[in-house]
C-alpha cells in the first residue's frame, strides 16, 4: 500500500514516472539535483537516496560532475534471476539453451518478415564481426551477444530486449564450457539466419535458428555425460 511505502521509494517512483513522461530514453540527462529537490519538494537527502535507489536498478547513472542520466538497457540488470548463484553450470547452460529454443527462432522468422535491406545489412555485418573474432581467437562473446541482440530489435518484439541479459548469459556460460568448439557450426548457422533475413523468409529464418541452437544444446548434452551431479 502506498502509505506503506517510504518517501525515498515514493520519490524513486515520480523520478521513474518522470521519465516516463518526458519520453526520456538512454543517455538522456535529467534535471540536477538541486531541481529535482525543488520539483519533488523532497530534502538533498532523499533525492540522493532516491537516485540512489534507481542506480541500483539501472535506471539512472549518476556522472560525477556532469549530472544524472537515464542508463543504457534502462531497468535492466545484468543477472535479473540470479543465474550467477546456480552452481551446476552444465544444467544450467543445457537448461537456458532449453529456454532459447523456446523463444528465438519465432523471433528470427519476425525479424526476417520485418527487416528492411539496410536491417538486414547491419545484422550481416555483426555475424562478419563474430566471425573474425572467432577465426582470430579473440573474445567473441560481445560480438555474439550483439548479433542476437540485433535479431531481436529487428523483430519488433518490444519484450525480448528485456531478455537479453538472459541471453547474453547463456550465450557467455556456453562459451566458458566448450571454447571455439563449433566454429564451424556456429559460423555456418549465422550465415543461414542472415541469408535468411535478407531475402524475408520466415521459415528459413526460424529452421536456421533452431539449428544454430540444437547444435549448442547436443554439445552440452555430450558435456555433462558421465559428469557429476552438482547440488544447486
Amino acid at each position: 500500500m502506498e502509505e506503506n511505502r517510504t518517501l525515498v521509494q515514493r520519490t524513486a517512483d515520480r523520478i521513474v514516472d518522470y521519465i516516463v513522461e518526458k519520453g526520456l530514453t538512454e543517455g538522456d540527462r535529467l534535471p540536477s539535483e538541486s531541481e529535482l529537490m525543488k520539483d519533488l519538494e523532497v530534502s538533498r537527502t532523499t533525492t540522493r537516496e532516491a537516485v540512489r535507489m534507481l542506480s541500483s536498478r539501472n535506471i539512472l547513472k549518476v556522472r560525477h560532475g556532469s549530472g544524472i542520466y537515464v542508463s543504457k538497457n534502462t531497468g535492466i540488470s545484468e543477472d535479473p534471476l540470479g543465474l550467477f548463484f546456480i552452481r551446476d553450470k552444465e544444467r544450467l547452460a543445457e537448461d537456458l539453451m532449453e529456454f532459447r529454443l523456446l523463444v528465438e527462432p519465432r523471433i528470427a522468422a519476425r525479424a526476417a518478415q520485418r527487416a528492411n535491406a539496410e536491417q538486414a545489412k547491419e545484422l550481416e555485418e555483426l555475424a562478419d564481426e563474430v566471425e573474425r573474432l572467432y577465426r582470430s581467437g579473440q573474445p567473441h562473446n560481445k560480438a555474439d551477444n550483439a548479433f542476437h541482440a540485433k535479431l531481436g530489435e529487428l523483430s519488433g518484439n518490444l519484450v525480448f530486449p528485456h531478455l537479453i541479459p538472459i541471453i547474453s548469459k547463456a550465450i557467455d556460460t556456453f562459451i566458458a564450457l566448450t571454447g571455439n568448439e563449433l566454429v564451424e557450426e556456429t559460423m555456418e548457422s549465422h550465415r543461414a539466419i542472415v541469408e535468411a533475413v535478407k531475402a524475408g523468409d520466415g521459415v528459413g529464418a526460424e529452421d536456421a535458428m533452431t539449428l544454430h541452437l540444437v547444435y549448442n544444446r547436443n554439445r552440452i548434452r555430450e558435456k555433462r555425460k558421465g559428469q557429476k551431479p552438482v547440488d544447486k
